[in-house]
């Protein structure tokens, strides 16, 4: 008669201890400890995601003025992206109209700031949110406040809100963004909010 051999259990180290007359057997068993092994898939994301964040934030601002028809408020045809092209210029832009407040703000005070004046400071105003049948009144608003000699650099864009806001990088549509721009058309410094705050670091990038 042929028996089925029984498999032997793992070969396990044991010592004795004795306690109160009674063998504790504390025993280890001689299994090697398994490696495991993790998927690289696993690990990729978080190997990544540093230079992925740092491309996502170096791409805001290469990717170029967008090429929006605009119009100035002397009621001129406008292409901003031509129109700045060759030139170091600053760029004003307001989404809301609390956000259109701080950028008129901004751009008289870089107007009358003396280490700005060889500097072309443009202000544009998008309000490609408000009703068709309202623009005209909005626009009429806005040349009132605006002196007729500055008019031809106030830009009112009307479409293509959301590249203008990727452009600026907007969190807040109610602050004001500013954009320092070399002849090529890259941006040297980019900010929003508080002017007081912002201007020193504007002048200090000044080419």
């Amino acid at each position: 008669m042929i028996f089925a051999q029984r498999a032997s259990p793992p070969a396990c180290s044991q010592s004795p201890a004795e306690q109160d007359g009674r063998a504790v057997r504390i025993a280890s068993c001689a299994h090697p400890q398994r490696s495991r092994r993790f998927p690289l898939s696993l690990f990729l994301p978080r190997v990544f995601c540093l230079p992925i964040l740092l491309v996502a934030s170096l791409s805001v601002f290469a990717q170029g003025i967008p090429a929006t028809k605009g119009e100035t408020l002397s009621n001129k045809p406008i292409v901003l992206s031509d129109a700045v092209r060759g030139h170091i210029v600053i760029l004003v832009a307001g989404f809301s109209r609390e956000g259109g407040s701080g950028a008129s703000e901004w751009a008289k005070a870089l107007r009358a700031d003396p280490a700005f004046h060889e500097i072309s400071v443009y202000e544009i105003a998008m309000i490609a949110g408000a009703p068709k049948l309202m623009r005209g009144m909005i626009k009429s608003g806005m040349k009132k406040g605006v002196a007729p000699a500055d008019q031809d650099r106030f830009v009112v864009l009307a479409e293509d809100e959301q590249p203008w806001k990727s452009f600026f990088a907007v969190t807040n549509d109610n602050e004001a963004y500013v954009a320092l721009i070399d002849p090529q058309g890259k941006v040297l410094w980019h900010g929003h909010g508080s002017r007081a705050q912002l201007t020193p670091q504007l002048k200090a990038k000044l080419p």
